[in-house]
């Protein structure tokens, strides 16, 4: 991990999030938290440098946002984006499009869980564009 990340919040920063950079614009890190695969709730901290965001993407069984740190972006297909800060919660139903990132000038970091691995698959999209990336930081 580099030393000039910033901390933003008390959860590890991780490694750089190579595995799945080709669904990224710019870098994120990941940092697994639970280790029990008998619980079938997977959770990770998700951590992005400023203007990183992840491509449009659905999970077949949702996905739950905790944000930790810095000031992020959540957009779903169709609507309107919404700014985020720690403390806020983002629900997300089954095969809904979206994407999420953080904000332009600011590192932002949430928990993620998509639960359980064996039936919530994701599936990636398009990349979201210069234009929609720059309509949801003029928030």
């Amino acid at each position: 991990m580099s030393t000039d990340i910033p901390k933003i919040s008390d959860f590890p920063t991780g490694e750089e999030n190579r595995a799945f950079a080709q669904y990224f614009i710019g870098k994120s890190y990941l940092a697994p938290l639970t280790g029990n695969k008998d619980l079938n709730v997977p959770l990770s901290n998700v951590t992005f440098e400023p203007g990183c965001r992840n491509n449009w993407h659905s999970h077949t069984g949702g996905q739950l946002l905790i944000v930790v740190g810095g000031e992020g972006l959540y957009q779903e297909r169709g609507k309107p984006a919404r700014r985020l800060k720690p403390g806020d919660i983002v629900e997300i139903a089954p095969n809904v499009e979206h994407w999420h990132g953080a904000v332009a000038g600011s590192w932002f970091s949430h928990l993620a869980t998509n639960g359980n691995p064996q039936t919530n698959q994701n599936i990636w999209l398009e990349a979201v564009s210069d234009e929609e990336y720059a309509e949801a930081n003029a928030i």
